[in-house]
């Protein structure tokens, strides 16, 4: 089979994330959320032409559904096609960011993590230091019960939803004041004496589908839960951009997020200078956030399992609350 086009990767790829069919108008929209502009009109073209390549297949007015050559097809398509929604999803949600640190109010970005219902109170429990710390993006989140809606999703029987607010909100927030901001890799960072000291892996955004921390999460590769009891040990964090001269402003724009508990900034640094063993660009300063998923590796490492997405939905920051 043909190697399959940028488009009708991502038609599979929302089409994947459904255990129901899809129409084409439903399709478009999920498309737009991720960046990619296509109108229904064009979906219902592309659909068809998968229906008859065997990727799809129709099930009347309830829309489309991947055939078993259309999973497999999803699962092997290039990498390269994978990257670019991923980063285009940072830049959409990021665009789509309209909390205000004058009032507090507007739409934030979520990860969302899934746990056992009969685990979630000693998860709290273990991740409480952390959601205390500046190592985590903030102590706001979201509690979602069985059978309640996430975005397009609905949290499973037996299973607790926890939204997290993610790190890119921060560049959504810098970006509403018209700084725009590069998201250059995540990885895990070195802390000792309880100061963040260096960056031990990286994985560029350029060169991945998925988010590089739940990767290092699920691979136990952290240990946060020593960060937090002795002051060392490693966590998520990711590296941010932003030109050189606005360096002042996004620096005061992020002192007043922490006023509204939206915080995991823990280094920065200015033009020719490198933060946490990272050179800076000429033109460019630097800024290290602390990943928004870095309390769940504390439950991982405790032996809970979780089931992550990060960047998952937008939600109102109105609607958070401290951690139960």
């Amino acid at each position: 089979m043909p190697e399959i086009g940028r488009k009708e990767f991502a038609i599979l790829s929302v089409l994947g994330g459904y255990n129901e069919p899809l129409g084409a108008t439903r399709v478009a929209r999920d498309l737009k959320d991720r960046g990619i502009d296509l109108t229904e009109r064009a979906v219902r073209y592309h659909l068809q032409a998968m229906d008859v390549r065997g990727l799809t297949e129709s099930m009347g007015r309830s829309g489309r559904r991947l055939t078993e050559e259309g999973k497999r097809e999803l699962g092997n398509a290039r990498v390269a096609d994978k990257v670019a929604l991923t980063l285009a999803r940072i830049d959409a949600l990021s665009y789509q960011t309209s909390f205000d640190v004058a009032t507090g109010k507007g739409k934030v970005i979520l990860n969302v993590s899934l746990l056992r219902q009969s685990e979630f109170d000693h998860a709290v429990r273990v991740m409480r230091p952390l959601f205390s710390s500046r190592f985590a993006t903030s102590d706001l989140v979201a509690v979602f019960g069985p059978g309640q809606r996430l975005g397009d999703e609905t949290v499973p029987r037996g299973m607790v939803g926890l939204g997290t607010i993610c790190s890119v909100t921060i560049n959504g927030v810098l970006l509403s004041h018209g700084i725009p901001v590069h998201s250059e890799f995540g990885g895990l960072i070195e802390v000792a004496g309880h100061e963040p000291v260096r960056f031990t892996d990286i994985v560029r955004y350029s060169g991945t589908s998925v988010d590089p921390v739940e990767v290092f999460i699920k691979a136990r590769a952290t240990s946060a839960a020593q960060v937090m009891a002795a002051g060392q040990g490693k966590l998520g964090a990711g590296l941010r951009t932003c030109p050189a001269l606005a360096r002042e402003h996004t620096l005061q724009l992020i002192d007043e997020m922490s006023a509204w508990r939206i915080r995991g900034v823990i280094a920065a640094a200015g033009e020719n200078q490198s933060v946490l063993e990272v050179a800076v660009d000429v033109g460019r300063a630097a800024f290290v956030v602390a990943a928004g998923l870095n309390p769940m590796a504390v439950a991982e490492e405790a032996g809970i399992e979780t089931t992550n997405q990060a960047m998952a939905v937008m939600f109102e920051y109105e609607d958070l609350e401290p951690l139960p």
